[in-house]
């Protein structure tokens, strides 16, 4: 039977911490080949091979595309690229952000899943929000291994809370049962495959992450149009068809979120159309109250008047915009916290 030997893991705020202490368990002979995507700025460089190259044995670099795939060793995804997996070798590709991210970590597991099915380990590390509940979901309908780190334990545990939320782990753990926990599970024959046929609308994805002009025009494109644009483009999202996982919406030209993620940017622009609608009211009310004042240093006590009642309303709706806004200040999702030991990690 074949072996668990394929290691994908996720995170962002507070992942690093429980990434340095996976990697300092993990001996040096370890049989598997271990991929790590953490939301990082793209506009910075990331210091996470070395980081984790001294914080343990196993050799850690930042993937290159068309990479082979040699076991001991950790792919790091770049900034602002996608890691993909393939049969025999990775991927390194710009293609459109998912989950507002690029690297991101639904991306790196889909593909996994698609090309070694239940030799796949997906784990899910600290983080807000959800990218990586879709992604490991996609594992485990392909006969995979889920692991998660216990949400209770881990620095920011909505990431984890998600993964659980709409999968069924096999082991939930906290950060310093992580490397044994990948040491058993390495150990042991994996699972019987799932049916090809689970991997339908997953290999049109991923063709639509890497690209391909035939994928971005082709009209069969999985789900069915939704009611909801795209935050990025404007584009019409598509409902991708899931099974188990978060519901999904991805764009024409592939940008790509989950509910959740797709929520919290509709909230975010939902609060700057009122900043700029409060911006306009006031501009307005400033406005009016000067040509207020020129009608009535001309004499011209009528016009001076309507401006003036004119000015008076803007404020009143700038007032009641602005008392908005301060009730809405604690109900919008936090951004996600840059963590300063990877540079710019979100």
């Amino acid at each position: 039977m074949p072996e668990r030997d394929i290691f994908v893991i996720g995170g962002s705020a507070g992942a690093l911490e429980a990434l340095q202490i996976l990697v300092r368990q993990l001996p040096a002979d370890f049989p598997g080949a271990i991929f790590v995507v953490l939301h990082v700025a793209s506009e910075s460089p990331s210091s996470l091979p070395a980081i984790l190259k001294r914080n343990g044995p196993l050799p850690a670099v930042h993937a290159t595309d068309r990479e082979a795939i040699r076991p001991g060793r950790i792919y790091i995804a770049p900034p602002d690229y996608h890691l993909l997996v393939h049969r025999s070798h990775v991927r390194v590709v710009r293609g459109p952000r998912e989950n507002r991210n690029r690297p991101a970590i639904d991306p790196l597991f889909r593909t996994a899943a698609r090309a070694y099915g239940n030799r796949v380990v997906g784990v899910i590390l600290s983080g807000l929000l959800d990218d990586g509940s879709a992604g490991l979901a996609t594992i485990k309908r392909h006969g995979g291994t889920a692991v998660v780190q216990d949400p209770q334990e881990a620095i920011y545990g909505e990431m984890p809370a998600s993964a659980l939320q709409h999968v069924d782990a096999d082991y939930v753990v906290p950060a310093a049962d992580l490397a044994a926990t990948l040491i058993s599970v390495a150990a042991k024959p994996a699972l019987e495959t799932v049916p090809a046929a689970a991997s339908t609308h997953v290999a049109k994805e991923d063709r639509i992450t890497e690209f391909y002009l035939d994928a971005m025009e082709d009209p069969d494109r999985p789900g069915t149009p939704s009611v909801f644009t795209c935050p990025e483009c404007n584009g019409v999202l598509w409902e991708v068809p899931e099974l188990g996982g978060p519901m999904r919406f991805r764009c024409r030209v592939g940008h790509a979120y989950t509910s959740g993620t797709l929520l919290a940017e509709k909230v975010h622009s939902y609060e700057s159309a009122l900043w700029e609608a409060l911006r306009a009211l006031e501009e307005s009310a400033n406005l009016a109250h000067r040509m207020g004042r020129s009608a009535r240093a001309a004499n011209n006590l009528r016009s001076a008047e309507r401006f003036e009642q004119q000015a008076e309303n803007k404020e009143q709706h700038a007032g009641a915009l602005r008392a908005m806004l301060l009730e809405n200040e604690n109900q919008v999702p936090a951004p996600e916290v840059k963590d300063a030991g990877i540079e710019q990690v979100s």
